[in-house]
């Protein structure tokens, strides 16, 4: 019985053996043009104004770039090199400040382009390029639909890179002494930032075996119900972990939030400021804390 899947890196061709003698004419026709319809495609990126965000000379190369692998593409047929060479792609170009609709739009530009020159190659013999366009049309916007999407998930995977780096930046678990933790939370704190907040102490618990958690909330300007019920959660969660925490830096607003909300408080151990929540914490931990008198001569 004969094996009729088809390979899922590969071009799924039509029907009929015009595909398979046509690309490699039409592969030839676009290599020996390269220069003028890379110029072309170039002046119609331009007109357009996409890739304003790139220099000159990175327009040229990555253009020069892109046609050669579309060509290339057109001719192999292989999915999988189209989406490395995307994600590749992505990752030079995103730092520049591409965004996706100018991706989209340089692709569909070069599909047209090569389209029109299919066009003025056979335009004597319509029977030969109706032909030639169903050999190329599928495979053209495949391409673009490939580009497109390998491009998006890329962007996607840089930007929650780009969150999950601001995110750990903005709540950063600072080992101050043996067994003790600090967390300082500076701005808005809602449920997202506090669901990472609750993994990066948990996780800095026990990689440094904390006994005693400051978490600071001096810079939160503000609590809302959810939030407020999650910080209880934390606190919970890291009891079980063996660590006890310190609320600090409570403003009148959110203490009275936390009341009007009805959060049980008895589960928080709250002190006023930071330097009296590390006293407290350092108490815990069994440190004799004293204070230098000045002395008079």
């Amino acid at each position: 019985m004969n094996d009729t899947r088809t390979d899922a890196t590969q071009w799924e061709h039509s029907p009929g053996p015009d595909v398979d003698q046509l690309l490699p004419q039409l592969v030839a026709h676009l290599r020996e043009r390269r220069a003028d319809l890379r110029e072309q495609w170039a002046r119609r990126i331009q007109g357009a104004h996409l890739l304003e965000a790139m220099t000159p000379q990175e327009i040229d190369a990555e253009t020069t770039s892109v046609y050669d692998n579309y060509v290339e593409v057109l001719e192999t047929g292989s999915v999988e090199a189209l989406q490395q060479y995307a994600r590749d792609l992505s990752e030079r170009i995103i730092p520049r400040g591409v965004e996706t609709h100018e991706v989209v739009g340089i692709v569909l530009l070069l599909r047209d382009v090569l389209a029109r020159s299919l066009f003025e190659k056979y335009r004597d013999d319509v029977a030969m390029l109706n032909r030639v366009l169903d050999a190329y049309e599928p495979a053209a916007n495949r391409i673009a639909n490939t580009v497109a999407v390998s491009f998006v998930e890329e962007r996607e995977r840089v930007i929650r890179q780009q969150q999950d780096a601001l995110r750990e930046l903005s709540t950063p678990v600072l080992p101050v002494r043996e067994r003790l933790l600090v967390l300082p939370i500076i701005g808005v704190l809602d449920s997202e930032r506090a669901r990472q907040l609750t993994e990066q102490l948990l996780d800095g618990i026990r990689q440094h075996r904390a006994k005693v958690v400051v978490i600071d909330i001096t810079g939160a300007p503000e609590v809302d119900a959810t939030v407020a019920n999650h910080l209880v959660q934390t606190v919970d969660a890291s009891r079980l972990m063996g660590a006890s925490v310190i609320i600090t830096g409570l403003s009148p607003t959110i203490a009275q939030t936390l009341v009007t909300l009805g959060v049980d408080l008895s589960k928080m151990n709250t002190i006023g400021d930071l330097q009296g929540g590390l006293e407290e914490a350092e108490r815990l931990l069994g440190y004799v804390v004293s204070r230098e008198e000045a002395t008079s001569t």
